[in-house]
């Protein structure tokens, strides 16, 4: 049984700025000629490692609201230049935006059952048109704008 990973994407405002960042590491990674891949580091690996693996994604929240996802390859053991252990989620940089669905602050990362995963939109296109116009929007606008159904 599939479950997902939940985590909070800090330092990133908007989609837009997690979009340009994963196309400025794709630009490095082909550079360095290693598979463009991304990934994230944290200190516990998942018990549910099996189920992760088993077509499992990363949801992140930005600003309090999970916007993406993307697919989880596989997790691999790190060690940093300290000989600190870490788990490697290493995931598709391909960019999923989900309906936009509320979360509350919280430490390191969540999983995420399946029947609590927000859906994928329907037009990518049209969805990632509409996150480059959100970033240009105060929050109290956009947030309005989603509660009368015009976002």
């Amino acid at each position: 049984m599939t479950i997902h990973l939940i985590k909070l994407c800090v330092g990133v405002s908007d989609v837009n700025q997690l979009i340009q960042e994963h196309e400025r590491l794709a630009k490095q990674a082909l550079k360095r000629k290693k598979p463009v891949e991304d990934h994230h580091w944290t200190r516990m690996r998942p018990k549910r490692a099996d189920e992760v693996l088993d077509g499992g994604s990363l949801f992140w929240v930005i600003r309090g609201v999970i916007r993406v996802r993307h697919r989880i390859l596989r997790l691999d053991d790190v060690t940093d230049t300290d000989g600190q252990g870490y788990c490697s989620i290493v995931y598709d940089p391909k960019v999923v935006l989900v309906e936009p669905r509320p979360r509350r602050a919280f430490q390191g990362w969540r999983y995420l059952e399946a029947e609590d995963v927000p859906s994928d939109l329907p037009n990518q296109r049209q969805a990632l048109a509409n996150a480059a116009a959100e970033g240009h929007m105060p929050a109290d606008m956009l947030a309005e704008l989603r509660t009368l159904g015009l976002f």
